[in-house]
């Protein structure tokens, strides 16, 4: 499954079904198949999803590139390592654009 986020602030971001589920944990929203962030919690999800990546990039300080995993396994099977900072970055992006412009992002399959 792939899950697109929009907003009318910028362009959309695609993932995989089972990362944009993590990423909307991580803003405190629920993974449900449609949703919104709103105007209002454009904020606190920007925050949720930036403390996580900062987290994330933290965990892996200091680290050498043959220490971390080299694939994962997704709903769509094996697929190359990417890590929770570098999936989160685009979808950080429109939602500061979004929180720019005063425009809210909605998901759906």
């Amino acid at each position: 499954m792939i899950v697109t986020f929009k907003s009318a602030a910028a362009g959309d971001v695609i993932m995989f079904g089972d990362v944009a589920r993590r990423m909307m944990e991580l803003m405190g929203k629920r993974p449900d198949a449609q949703g919104i962030v709103t105007v209002e919690q454009l904020p606190d999800a920007i925050a949720r999803l930036r403390a996580a990546a900062a987290a994330d990039k933290a965990r892996h300080a200091g680290l050498q590139d043959e220490d971390l995993p080299q694939n994962e396994t997704g709903e769509s099977g094996k697929r190359p390592y990417v890590s929770l900072a570098q999936r989160a970055a685009p979808l950080l992006e429109l939602l500061e654009w979004a929180q720019k412009k005063k425009k809210p992002v909605t998901w759906g399959v």
